[in-house]
């Protein structure tokens, strides 16, 4: 477990109970903190993944391993609990922190994932986790009753001051007034019918699966997170009930100002999906020289000339452009074992963190240990996430909209909207681009024709995309070849699709810009440690297909431009349409700001 491969040794339950356990110092650089968020990362990946849920547990995490540190410090403000706890000495101080953090981290882990998909294998790791660090539940230690007691009050406040936060926990975090206008798009089937095309549309499978593969035994999609616009949030304004934070309407399929935002947002996936065929792409400079350097809200960035941080050029980095494509895909989705986007960017976080030098709040004032660093890291972060998930699914709720998949399905099987005088025309089709969205004819069906495979098919509008899901993904690729529209699936997998959610905003783009406000806010720089980041996907490391045929190192000048490659990989994937992917970078931006400003508010006792 991760939790436990950054500890030294690893004492067992037998060995805390009869006195024996006598643990080594850790590193420098694992403070008891970084133990138990990635105890928390563990709990993750097994578990369904919602990231609302998740991006909950990892704030409600942060804020008890917070005021177990701020209690034995005079200064921070707690924010559950601010009390002050009494320990001789620093060697006294640092030792009844990191046993107060160790029992609040447990309590609260333990009682969220209790129920959890996996919670016998997560419990039973978070019981090793505590015993590595020679404590357990039931520890009793006349010269540490006062701090496990102190972690244990603030591990047990926290549970119980978020029970009615209006994420339903009880309830086991459903919605119960939640119902969608359209009925289901049943995969397997072409005739596709929409109440609203504006509108959510659960998806029904034959075999359905989470994105980690846990198997569902309900086959047809429920909304997760409809109510979360409502959940107590960690520095959100005070906006509409439900909706903290109003980016303004999507593109409207019948409105007239942005109709044709909405078709051409359908046909922008479609040209995203036509570039993942390796055997047919050109090669694309995937480094900060050609990539990045976006303003907020737009696709306008075109690279940097040098490394802000250096002064050096950027090396090039050439790939084919369906390599980058799938990996991005695929790299962003948060792998076959999900952390979700809140996970995942506590686990770029921890990356830089071990990356950088001396460790200053802010990037100024004196040198922290890296105890410090991380509990207001995570404070700072998780609070921004959290809010993220509440701003972005409470956008979800209140405007309900379409995924690509319905968008592109339905107004396939109407047919074309381009041709008034053409076949298969219908004003509420998608619109006709040559060599992405034709209609099949006798002669484009002819033998050795474009539309061959479509000889069954005269009349009915196709698509140049991904041609599905390889049968051994281990081995073969889809490919890019002409498809019936009513066919169309994104690139994932087929258990999965796309998620059980409404589609404005994307939460990987508020998630991720959230996060990047406040890296570049706790760093004092918006750039990566030596301006680049990086992370290798190795040669055969995708999952939904095989591929790459070789690494793919994908790299980042500032942390707001790995966000933003998020979000883009979203469009790659099918997922989102650019509409979705703008709106929630801006959200994001404004969560991120202020979790770090509320952050430092109880970093210096004046929250």
């Amino acid at each position: 477990m991760a939790a436990l491969a950054v500890l030294l040794v690893a004492c067992t339950p037998d060995d805390v109970a009869t006195g024996g356990c006598t643990p080594e110092p850790r590193a420098a650089d694992v403070s008891v903190a970084r133990v138990w968020n990635e105890a928390a990362l563990e709990a993750i990946r097994r578990d369904f993944p919602a990231p609302t849920v998740h991006a909950r547990n990892l704030f409600h995490l942060s804020v008890a391993m917070w005021d177990a540190w701020a209690a034995h410090d005079d200064t921070a403000a707690g924010y559950v609990l601010d009390v002050e706890a009494v320990a001789e000495g620093a060697e006294g101080i640092a030792d009844a922190r990191d046993i107060a953090i160790s029992h609040a981290a447990y309590r609260v882990l333990s009682h969220r994932y209790a129920d959890a998909v996996g919670a016998e294998e997560t419990l039973a790791g978070l019981d090793a986790t505590l015993a590595a660090l020679c404590h357990s539940p039931e520890h009793v230690d006349a010269g540490a009753d006062a701090a496990i007691a102190l972690g244990r009050g603030i591990g047990d406040a926290v549970v119980e001051r978020f029970l009615d936060d209006g994420a339903n926990e009880a309830g086991d975090y459903l919605d119960p007034d939640y119902q969608p206008v359209n009925d289901p798009l049943v995969l397997v089937e072409r005739n596709i019918e929409m109440a609203d095309p504006n509108r959510w549309q659960p998806l029904a499978f034959e075999v359905a699966a989470t994105q980690n593969q846990i198997p569902l035994a309900d086959n047809q999609q429920t909304f997760v997170g409809s109510h979360w616009g409502s959940v107590q949030g960690f520095a959100l304004p005070e906006g509409e009930a439900g909706l903290p934070i109003d980016p303004g309407p999507p593109p409207s399929f019948g409105d007239p100002a942005t109709d044709a935002e909405f078709r051409e947002s359908a046909l922008e996936v479609i040209r995203y999906s036509a570039l993942l065929d390796p055997e047919q792409t050109d090669p694309i400079d995937i480094s900060p020289a050609a990539m990045g350097d976006n303003p907020l809200g737009t696709y306008d960035g075109d690279g940097y000339d040098t490394n802000p941080v250096t002064g050096e050029s950027y090396h090039p980095q050439v790939v084919p452009h369906a390599d980058f494509g799938r990996v991005v895909a695929e790299f962003w989705a948060d792998g076959p074992e999900s952390e979700t986007p809140p996970g995942h960017w506590n686990t770029l976080a921890n990356t830089v963190s071990d990356d950088l030098g001396e460790l200053r709040i802010g990037g100024d004032g004196p040198v922290v240990d890296r105890l410090e660093w991380d509990v207001k890291l995570y404070l700072a972060l998780n609070g921004a996430t959290h809010d993220a998930a509440v701003a972005a699914w409470g956008a979800k709720g209140h405007y309900d909209y379409v995924r690509p998949i319905s968008m592109i399905r339905w107004m396939g099987r109407n047919g074309q909207s381009s041709d008034p005088d053409g076949p298969a025309f219908h004003e509420d089709g998608l619109p006709l681009e040559d060599g992405l969205v034709e209609v099949v004819t006798a002669e484009s069906a002819a033998e050795g024709e474009r539309h061959e495979r479509l000889d069954d098919h005269i009349g009915e509008v196709a698509v140049r995309s991904w041609d599905a899901y390889p049968r051994n993904p281990e081995a073969d690729v889809g490919g890019v070849d002409w498809i019936l529209a009513v066919d169309w699936v994104p690139y994932q997998r087929a258990t999965f699709v796309t998620p059980a959610f409404a589609g404005y905003v994307s939460g990987h783009s508020t998630f991720s810009r959230a996060a990047a406000e406040v890296m570049a806010g706790i760093t004092g720089s918006p750039w990566f440690p030596g301006g680049i980041g990086t992370w290798t996907v190795p040669a055969e490391g995708l999952e939904f297909e095989a591929g790459p045929a070789e690494d793919v190192v994908l790299q980042w000048a500032s942390y707001y431009d790995a966000a933003d490659q998020a979000g883009l990989s979203r469009l790659y994937g099918g997922i989102h349409v650019r509409a979705d992917d703008l709106a929630g970078r801006v959200i994001g931006a404004e969560c991120g700001e202020g979790a770090w400003a509320l952050a430092q508010r109880y970093y210096d006792g004046t929250a």
